[in-house]
């Protein structure tokens, strides 16, 4: 039996398994450790094998084809410092519950601790962000060990897929030789999958639900917070807890309840404005809050459920993490989000409910009316960017947004649209590293049009990302808001520190992204005016190829035309609530 003939058969089993289980594709960068995984996913008939060079973009682009296709993807890279640039992906994978199998290649045991080069240690190297890790045992031809291998894969992709999703890592010690003998018979051998099913979603307790729709009928000011979701079901769902409770649906852009065919009469999506006003939020204070999903994006909704102690509040998240940054629950579901809002729906017979959810319905007419009148003055305001989005993206497309600045004036700025628009962002770590390759793997597993939305340091961040648009064949539209530096830290305290602000927090970079373009031989645009992004939205948005948009903007101008809208807005929502209520 040859080193060859040890290493296929016992990796060709653990890449046929993965198959059998569902793997369909394989994100892969090159190196020579690697190199029999590298082959053997590549010739294996059921999986699609993309390539990218650098290992963070990859790692990123492997997490946003997971994150859209909601199974695992697998990514595999060479030892070494190779595997340590996966870190930040497997961070924001474990906090947004993105399913991936990491396969980390490494030194045999023999090699590892005496000075044997790009070795390093790499037993649970990411720590408590992986769901379960296995140091493989070497390859060896035995009946036994491939079974082991088997099981390996069935595990790893059962243990990644489970509620809640996450990431999981195996390390493969490998000896030379590398390459594999691809034509030994039966290469992948047996074809009878092994069965790991993994933990369901879990089901309320029909007494727990039953306390819990009590507690909603008893509730005369009540409101039902979405944050990021993309189950199919749950907005069919939650619409119908709605319309039984009578409570109005507070709905984070990531919810994607403010997209797609169907009323939105129920959907408040400029909360975090109305928020923002100490009147407004005291007179539209809840008494009952049922958040579903994740945290949402919202700062002003967060401080409301944190420091308002009156407040009962509900968390149901089937991910079953305790994900209360407000240390405020009183009770936390973990169970499958539709199936409950159906049990308490059916449970729910009256509401107590109108008055309250008419004046969030109106203050949010009134913001939504009063935003979409915004002026199209000299400077390009980055807020109306997404509000032209909410009317120029195609049907049944998607957008990735990227974090600091744009995901927070989508949640401000993108309204309701009877367009199917789903959208996502990397919510987990919140980082604005690694968006470019996100979105990419985003569009990778879709057909769907897909636009990015990104600022610039984010874009210069993660640069590299465009070469895996080349070399995997992959389309999308860069929406590249430039207003040359960190515009949000304008919004905090730091933008009084006059001295050092623009050196250590405005930090303006000064780069041509057109030259970007050039390199990575993409379209480019850039939008003096929004006639002509316009325009040129229209024309890039769902053709092929990767087109940038830079939209230049003034950060220096921006906090005062945002602040000065948002008085504005909330003065004629007092006179509209307040003034009625004391006459």
């Amino acid at each position: 039996m040859t080193g060859h003939d040890a290493h296929t058969k016992y990796l060709a089993g653990f890449v046929n398994e993965m198959a059998l289980q569902g793997l369909t594709d394989a994100v892969i960068s090159p190196g020579s450790r690697s190199t029999p995984l590298a082959i053997l996913l590549a010739e294996h008939p059921s999986v699609q094998t993309h390539l990218q060079i650098d290992e963070r973009s990859a790692a990123f682009y492997a997490l946003g084809m997971a994150k859209k296709l909601r199974r695992p993807i697998v990514l595999l890279c060479t030892s070494g410092t190779a595997a340590a640039n996966y870190f930040p992906a497997v961070i924001e994978a474990s906090l947004s519950n993105v399913p991936l199998v990491v396969l980390t290649a490494d030194r045999p045991h023999e090699l590892r601790d005496v000075g044997a080069p790009q070795a390093i240690n790499q037993n649970e190297m990411y720590g408590s962000y992986v769901k379960w890790f296995a140091d493989a045992a070497v390859p060896e031809d035995t009946p036994f060990m491939r079974r082991y291998a088997r099981t390996l894969a069935s595990r790893s992709y059962g243990e990644a897929a489970a509620v809640p999703m996450g990431p999981v890592h195996l390390n493969f010690p490998l000896r030379e030789p590398l390459i594999p003998d691809l034509s030994l018979p039966s290469l992948w051998g047996r074809q009878e999958k092994q069965t790991y099913k993994g933990q369901a979603a879990a089901v309320a307790d029909p007494h727990e639900a039953e306390k819990l729709a009590g507690i909603i009928r008893s509730s005369e000011r009540g409101l039902l917070v979405c944050g990021e979701l993309h189950d199919p079901e749950f907005k069919e769902a939650v619409m119908e807890l709605s319309k039984a409770s009578g409570f109005p649906i507070l709905a984070d852009p990531l919810s994607n309840l403010r997209t797609g065919s169907g009323s939105k009469e129920e959907i408040i999506e400029h909360y975090d404005s109305i928020l923002k006003n100490e009147e407004l939020r005291d007179h539209l204070r809840p008494d009952l809050v049922i958040r579903f999903g994740a945290v949402p994006v919202s700062k002003p909704l967060f401080v409301m459920l944190r420091d308002e102690e009156e407040i009962y509040q509900v968390i149901v998240d089937q991910n079953g993490k305790w994900r209360d940054p407000a240390l405020a629950a009183a009770e936390i579901f973990p169970v499958n989000e539709a199936q409950l809002c159906r049990q308490l729906a059916e449970s729910i017979r009256s509401s107590k409910n109108a008055d309250f959810a008419e004046e969030w319905k109106l203050a949010n007419r009134i913001f939504r009316d009063r935003v979409a009148d915004i002026e199209e003055g000299a400077d390009l305001f980055e807020g109306k960017v997404f509000m032209e989005l909410s009317h120029l993206m195609p049907e049944d497309s998607q957008m990735f947004v990227g974090n600091s600045m744009p995901i927070r004036d989508a949640d401000t700025y993108f309204g309701t649209t009877e367009k199917q628009v789903s959208i996502y962002a990397n919510r987990g770590a919140n980082g604005i590293d690694g968006v470019v390759s996100s979105s990419l793997g985003i569009a990778a597993a879709s057909k769907q049009p897909t636009v990015l939305v990104i600022g610039d340091l984010s874009m210069y961040h993660d640069l590299n990302g465009l070469l895996g648009a080349k070399l995997n064949g992959v389309s999308m539209t860069i929406v590249l808001l430039n207003n040359d530096g960190g515009g949000i830290f304008s919004f905090l305290p730091q933008s009084a520190e006059e001295k050092h602000f623009e050196y250590l927090f405005g930090t303006p970079a000064g780069l041509d992204y057109r030259k970007a373009a050039e390199l990575y031989q993409t379209s480019y645009f850039k939008a003096e005016s929004w006639e002509s992004f316009r325009k040129c939205f229209t024309e890039y948005a769902g053709s092929e190829g990767v087109q940038i948009i830079e939209v230049p903007t003034n950060r220096h101008t921006r906090v005062k035309i945002h602040r000065e809208l948002l008085e504005s807005v909330s003065r004629e929502i007092i006179g509209e609530l307040l003034n009625e209520k004391r006459d």
